[in-house]
């Protein structure tokens, strides 16, 4: 197993590995540590099924709950992020996120292999959250310190949402439900469940308030913590490749999607790790 850091804010590429094949204990073991260390783990020229998948999803912790996203035919727990070469909907999960943060124990991470990728477009943005908290100023610090966020995916799943009724033509199979409106409160930073470096844990979209903040106040420090978490100095460009799988520590990075691949299918299985 050989680790190489991408030289960017996160990440590193892991080779040496076939993920196809069980993984002993201590190989495990090696790629979690690797993966708390670079939050981002990219394994290329894997040549995965479904099976192997699921089978790699459980060795890192198991199977989280992926709500509001239909799973495939024959499959509970793996997801297609997919779309097809002529969809003219927005592209899915473009906006700075941490997935499912709405949850009362939001996941560990998420995996990503590529299948059906465009020869242009579609990177993936990853953003290290306890690199933004390290180089936060004094004074933004301090008025962060202690909030606790209302996180609720309202704005994205409920009917009324950006994946409501209103969105059509889409290829991926988003059932949008009045269970939305649900919120979860979490502190806004956040120490690492597992190494306890402290970090931003999720970002507006997801975060709806603060809690003992006034709805405008909130709204207007939000926006302005947005545009301070996705700074590029924060930032991990990943560039696809078939047969590609990435697996991201969702305590400790936001993601973003990117288009730029008008005209190509794009098609993506994604499973959710377990909070630990």
């Amino acid at each position: 197993m050989n680790v190489e850091p991408t030289g960017q804010a996160c990440g590193a590429h892991v080779t040496g590995l076939d993920l196809s094949a069980p993984l002993d204990v201590g190989t495990i073991a090696a790629i979690r540590a690797a993966w708390l260390q670079h939050h981002v783990l990219v394994f290329p020229d894997q040549h995965l099924t479904d099976d192997d998948l699921e089978r790699f999803t459980i060795a890192m912790g198991g199977f989280g709950e992926d709500p509001f996203i239909a799973p495939i035919p024959g499959r509970q727990h793996i997801i297609a992020v997919a779309r097809a070469a002529d969809e003219t909907a927005p592209v899915f999960a473009e906006n700075w996120h941490t997935d499912w943060s709405f949850q009362a124990r939001p996941p560990a991470g998420t995996c990503l292999y590529g299948i059906t990728i465009p020869p242009i477009g579609g990177d993936t943005l990853f953003a290290n959250q306890h690199l933004a908290l390290d180089e936060m100023p004094a004074d933004l610090c301090a008025r962060i310190e202690g909030l606790v966020a209302i996180h609720s995916a309202q704005k994205a799943y409920a009917p009324d949402g950006f994946y409501g009724a209103a969105d059509k033509g889409r290829s991926m199979d988003i059932r949008p439900s009045e269970t939305a409106r649900a919120t979860q409160t979490h502190p806004y930073i956040r120490n690492h469940p597992e190494t306890g470096r402290p970090g931003l844990f999720s970002c507006l979209g997801y975060i709806i308030g603060f809690e003992g903040m006034a709805e405008a106040d909130a709204m207007a420090l939000l926006v302005e913590l947005y545009h301070w978490q996705g700074q590029e100095r924060f930032q991990y460009r990943h560039r696809w490749q078939p047969n590609m799988l990435v697996m991201w520590d969702n305590r400790s990075v936001l993601h973003a999607a990117t288009g730029g691949y008008q005209g190509h299918a794009r098609r993506l299985h994604r499973t959710t790790i377990a909070a630990a």
